[in-house]
């Protein structure tokens, strides 16, 4: 459910890359606290931001609607049914029409345009208290627009969450094109909701699992190309390609340490696939597991200390946690089924996994230790979940099966507000961004 409560000396965060956030006072708002899936969406209001460039203000307006409402967590009036239908800034809210209409929050903007740079001054505002919950002014480069709608899009779901948003991130998945026997995959980028999508990667190779390093500059990822597939990253500033190191053995599976200095993956010997740990400045790997199993798809705790995996070490594939210097695992997925794919929550208190049973695969999430278990979405063939990075809601892939191919979707960590993210092509391996700097 939603409770609403109220709250003192918000804090605001700012982000920048090209746009720049002003003055920010802060006061008493109302709150959305999530205690579990059955709650009703906050109704707000966010009224066309004037400008003198009406096609630019509608724009971005409809940009922050459809990421307030993609979230689950707000309700957006329709403009037919809002009082107002242009948001000055300046202007004195009439809370009294709001609260009839039934609004818990307003949002009103004005987007000026300079030389080719763009100002949009925004106010939220507590409808029920009839009180401002900030005022602030994001300033950008006209390119930049989309961001600007994002960034907005963010504070105001800090200021009524008390979490970070996750709207201006980035996606990079791969993309999947061509006959189905015979597909061409390659790496692609693009904006959380699908929009600026461009390809990364040529296709001349098979691609697959890309990892974001923890400050969104680097991609890991593996590589076909050679006569045995390696790790390989990219450096998303310049478009460089490294080969991580030359095993003479296929390597698989690449996840960076949350400070960014390590790589864990896997090597396969034989029919022994172990997990190793290398640091990228001395390219010393350190093996961490051994022994006849397959242990794969290594996932690091926030605070850099714990490994996930999983392993057939048991005699099917399960989920272990052990330290990051390896020895001392522990089984942690006692479901029926097989599992896979662990991913990490960034606040550290879920891990998502894909679980086969009964001919479905399964998307869900448990504690670190295993107890929780909470199945979110099934079907005929669903893998490779990724969180987005204020750990709320997870991305995966979906494939239906059939002359159809795989798709990206979304779903909160309670189960609901499953949403397929468009792309050009089909799409499979998403893996989220940390927020844009």
């Amino acid at each position: 459910m939603i409770k609403i409560s109220r709250r003192h000396a918000l804090k605001l965060g700012a982000a920048s890359m090209g746009a720049t956030v002003f003055a920010q006072p802060a006061a008493a708002l109302v709150k959305i606290v999530v205690t579990g899936g059955d709650f009703e969406p906050m109704p707000i209001g966010i009224p066309t931001f004037s400008s003198t460039d009406p096609q630019l203000g509608s724009e971005l307006t409809q940009i922050v609607i459809d990421n307030l409402r993609r979230s689950g967590l707000f309700a957006p009036f329709p403009v037919e049914q809002m009082p107002l239908k242009m948001g000055e800034v300046n202007a004195s809210p009439e809370f009294g029409a709001w609260r009839q209409l039934g609004a818990d929050a307003l949002v009103m903007g004005t987007v000026q345009q300079t030389g080719g740079q763009m100002r949009a001054d925004v106010r939220l505002w507590d409808v029920v208290a009839g009180e401002e919950g900030f005022g602030r002014s994001f300033g950008s480069s006209e390119a930049n627009k989309r961001r600007v709608a994002h960034i907005v899009s963010d504070a105001i779901y800090k200021t009524l969450t008390g979490e970070d948003g996750y709207f201006d991130t980035r996606i990079v998945y791969v993309a999947e094109s061509g006959p189905k026997a015979n597909r061409t995959k390659r790496l692609a980028i693009m904006d959380q909701d699908g929009a600026n999508n461009r390809y990364l990667t040529d296709g001349n190779s098979i691609v697959l699992t890309p990892r974001f390093s923890p400050n969104g500059n680097l991609l890991s990822y593996m590589n076909f190309s050679g006569d045995v597939p390696q790790i390989y990253l990219l450096d998303l500033s310049t478009g460089q390609q490294q080969r991580v190191a030359d095993f003479g053995k296929m390597t698989l599976s690449p996840r960076f340490s949350p400070d960014g200095n390590h790589l864990a993956f896997s090597v396969t010997t034989g029919a022994d696939t172990n997990l190793y740990l290398m640091n990228l400045q001395q390219r010393n790997p350190m093996q961490l597991t051994r022994g006849a199993s397959i242990d794969t798809s290594p996932s690091f705790s926030p605070d850099g200390q714990r490994i996930a995996f999983e392993s057939d070490r048991g005699g099917s594939q399960q989920i272990y946690v052990m330290g990051t210097q390896g020895g001392g695992a522990q089984r942690i997925s006692f479901g029926d089924g097989r599992y896979s794919t662990p991913v990490w929550s960034p606040k550290g208190d879920l891990i998502a996994f894909t679980k086969q049973k009964d001919g479905q695969f399964h998307i869900g999430t448990m504690r670190p230790d295993g107890s929780g278990e909470r199945v979110l979405a099934s079907s005929y063939l669903m893998e490779g979940p990724t969180w987005a990075p204020n750990g709320r809601v997870l991305m995966y892939f979906k494939d239906p099966g059939g002359d159809s191919g795989p798709q990206l979707y979304t779903i909160d960590v309670w189960g609901r507000n499953e949403q397929r993210i468009p792309t050009p092509t089909y799409a499979s391996d998403p893996t989220w961004s940390p927020l844009l700097a």
